[in-house]
C-alpha cells in the first residue's frame, strides 16, 4: 500500500484527498504557492512544502520541481487530483521515470483519451455511437469547410488537446466559418499549446450525462451509475446530480454497457469518466473520457456509498477493485452545487477577496466539501470555485427541496458568490420538470433571472 503521498494540487480536492489518506493511515505532504501559504491543505497535511511563486507554471504545473519534492520528501506516490497536471502525459511518465506511483492511469491512457481526436478514432473502433463529424485532425480550413457543408450546419469546432470549453467555436453558417475556425484555432495553441481542431455536429439543446468507472490491473471494470452535468454556462458544470432522470432503465444499462466496454477494451487502470451528449430522442454519443477523478465526483459517493479518493488509491497500490459490479447499489438521488466567488450581475466576474464570516449548512444529508475558513483571503489567480455542496434524499423531489434549503443556510460574507443564483437555479420550472439542456442558462435563464 502507498505509505506516503505528495499531492499535486490545492483547494478543495486538496483537502478531499488529505482526509481519505488520514483513514487509511497514509502521510501526506502537501505543496503549496507563495500566494497559497494560508491554504487550508498545507495545515492539514502532515508536512507542507512551498512549490514556488505564484506563477502557476512555476508552481502546480512545475513537473520538475514537484518530481525533485516528492523525491526530496521521501514520497512513494503522487495525486494529481484534477486540472493543473492531473491529465498531463509529461507528468505521468516523470513519475514512472522516478519510481513514484501516478495515483491515475497509464501515460498511454491518458496520451489515447486526452487527445480528443485521438480518443474519437478509438470510440470508433470500438463500435460506440459518436457525433458525426471528422474522422481524425482537421488537416486545412478548406477540409474543415467541405466536411461541414457535408454533415451540415450547425457544426462545433473543438479542440484536439482541449478542454472546459477552450478552443470550442460553435458554427451556424458558412459565411462565419473562416473567422471562429481561426478563432479556435488562436485559442487552443494559447490554451494546449496545441493548434489542432477536430469537428462535430453541433447537436442542438443535449443533455451532458457521464459514467463513472474504474478499472485494474487485473483487466477488472465496473461502472458507478451515471451523473446528469447539463445544467452549464459556457461549458461549465454549474449543477451536478446523480442518477440522471432523464434515462429510462433500459437506455441507462446501454449507457453502462458501453461504458465498461470501452474502460475494458482500452485497459484503462484507475478513476475516469467516460462523458456523453444526449440528444431529444434519448440516442447518445460519446463527446470524451476524463482520466482523473472529476470535481462531481461526491454525488457518486453519496449514491454509492463507496469513497472514490479510497478507491483510486487502492487501485494505484496494484490491488484489485474490491468488490464487483453485483455488489454496488444505488440510495436515493444527490445533487451538488458548485458554490463560486463570482458575481452574476457582473457577467459571473470572479470576486477574490478575504472571507470575513462563514456558515457551512449541516442537518441530514448535507454535505460541503470545500477548503475556505473565516479569514482566508481567496487569491485572484486561480479557478473561483470556493467549494461543492451536496444534498442526497430518497427521490429527486426531496433532493432539490433539501439543496434549497442547504443554499438558504450558507452564508459567505466578505466576497461576491454565486450562491443566490444557484438558489434561483435549482427553484426553475424547467429543473424541477427536468427539461432544462446544456444551454438552458445561456438562452433561456438569465433573461428571465432576477439575480
Amino acid at each position: 500500500m502507498i505509505k506516503r503521498l505528495l499531492i499535486a494540487n490545492r483547494g478543495d480536492i486538496a483537502v478531499r484527498i488529505i482526509r481519505t489518506c488520514k483513514e487509511l493511515n497514509i502521510e501526506t505532504v502537501a505543496i503549496y504557492s507563495e500566494i497559497d501559504k494560508e491554504s487550508l491543505h498545507r495545515y492539514m497535511a502532515d508536512e507542507s512544502i512551498c512549490i514556488g511563486p505564484n506563477n502557476i507554471n512555476k508552481s502546480y504545473n512545475n513537473i520538475d520541481n514537484i518530481i525533485y519534492l516528492a523525491k526530496k520528501m521521501k514520497c512513494d506516490a503522487i495525486h494529481p487530483g484534477f486540472g493543473f497536471l492531473s491529465e498531463n502525459v509529461n507528468f505521468a511518465k516523470a513519475c514512472i521515470d522516478n519510481d513514484i506511483i501516478f495515483v491515475g492511469p497509464t501515460p498511454n491512457q491518458i496520451e489515447l483519451m486526452g487527445n480528443k481526436s485521438k480518443a474519437r478514432e478509438t470510440m470508433i473502433n470500438l463500435n460506440v455511437p459518436v457525433v458525426p463529424g471528422s474522422k481524425s485532425i482537421l488537416e486545412n480550413k478548406e477540409e474543415a469547410k467541405k466536411l461541414a457543408k457535408s454533415i451540415g450546419y450547425p457544426v462545433m469546432i473543438k479542440a484536439s488537446s482541449g478542454g472546459g470549453g477552450k478552443g470550442m467555436r460553435i458554427i451556424y453558417k458558412e459565411d462565419e466559418f473562416d473567422s471562429l475556425f481561426d478563432i479556435a484555432k488562436s485559442e487552443a495553441l494559447a490554451s494546449f499549446g496545441d493548434s489542432s481542431l477536430y469537428m462535430e455536429k453541433y447537436i442542438e439543446n443535449p443533455r451532458h450525462i457521464e459514467v463513472q468507472v474504474f478499472g485494474d490491473k487485473f483487466n477488472n471494470a465496473i461502472h458507478l451509475g451515471d451523473r446528469d452535468c447539463s445544467m452549464q454556462r459556457r461549458n461549465q458544470k454549474l449543477i451536478e446530480e446523480s442518477l440522471s432522470a432523464y434515462l429510462n432503465e433500459d437506455q441507462r444499462n446501454n449507457l453502462y454497457k458501453t461504458s465498461v466496454e470501452v474502460t475494458q477494451g482500452i485497459g484503462y487502470i484507475g478513476a475516469g469518466t467516460i462523458e456523453f451528449i444526449v440528444d431529444q430522442d434519448k440516442n447518445f454519443y460519446f463527446i470524451e473520457m476524463n482520466t482523473r477523478i472529476q470535481v462531481e465526483h461526491p454525488v457518486t459517493e453519496m449514491i454509492t456509498g463507496i469513497d472514490l479518493i479510497k478507491l483510486q488509491l487502492l487501485i494505484a497500490s496494484g490491488k484489485e477493485i474490491p468488490f464487483t459490479q453485483e455488489d454496488i447499489k444505488f440510495r436515493g438521488h444527490a445533487i451538488e452545487c458548485r458554490i463560486n466567488a463570482e458575481d452574476s450581475n457582473e457577467d459571473f466576474k470572479p470576486c477574490p477577496g478575504k472571507i470575513e464570516s462563514l456558515h457551512i449548512p449541516g442537518g441530514f444529508g448535507v454535505r460541503f466539501d470545500t477548503f475556505i475558513y473565516p479569514g482566508y483571503t481567496i487569491p485572484p489567480i486561480y479557478d473561483s470555485m470556493l467549494g461543492k455542496l451536496i444534498c442526497i434524499a430518497d427521490n429527486r423531489e426531496e433532493c432539490i427541496s433539501r439543496m434549497d434549503r442547504a443554499l438558504d443556510e450558507i452564508i459567505i460574507e466578505g466576497i461576491t458568490t454565486n450562491i443566490d443564483f444557484q438558489r434561483e437555479l435549482i427553484s426553475s420550472k424547467e429543473f424541477n420538470d427536468n427539461t432544462h439542456h446544456t444551454k438552458f442558462i445561456e438562452t433561456e435563464f438569465i433573461k428571465n433571472s432576477n439575480v
